[in-house]
């Protein structure tokens, strides 16, 4: 299959409630086209995906506290690690978006499907241009 051959699709996703890894594993399926069955691993056949209500998502147990995003500058001391808790508060949906990203493939493929996701803060989005879809993922809600 040629990625000339691929049509991606819009999806938009509503965040309410949903459990947060749960949903970050089937975006990232949907983002690298796993749900379509000319799947091919080496062509760029994923849809794009719009999340919305990022700040409405749930983390389950302590992990809110316990949890932790890092970030190095590549200099001694320059570690910078913030819990889930204080980026919650102040910008959910990286949160969001680094949890799909880390389920995607690393590489230049990855890189590539990475920019067809946008996690978003709220319920309105300006893509209606592409009409997008609404996908509702069940098991993510338990």
């Amino acid at each position: 299959m040629k990625e000339a051959d691929v049509k991606p699709n819009w999806h938009v996703v509503n965040a309410e409630g949903m459990i947060l890894g749960r949903l970050a594993t089937e975006v990232a399926l949907v983002l690298m086209g796993k749900h379509r069955p000319q799947y091919t691993p080496n062509v760029m056949s994923g849809d794009c995906v719009i999340i919305t209500n990022a700040e409405k998502i749930k983390v389950t147990g302590n992990k809110l506290a316990a949890k932790t995003l890092r970030r190095w500058s590549g200099y001694p001391g320059g570690l910078r690690v913030r819990t889930y808790e204080s980026i919650m508060a102040s910008k959910p949906e990286l949160v969001v978006e680094e949890a799909v990203i880390r389920m995607l493939p690393r590489g230049r493929l990855g890189r590539r499907i990475r920019r067809n996701l946008r996690v978003l803060k709220g319920n309105t989005h300006d893509h209606s241009a592409q009409q997008p879809a609404t996908l509702d993922f069940p098991n993510a809600r338990r």
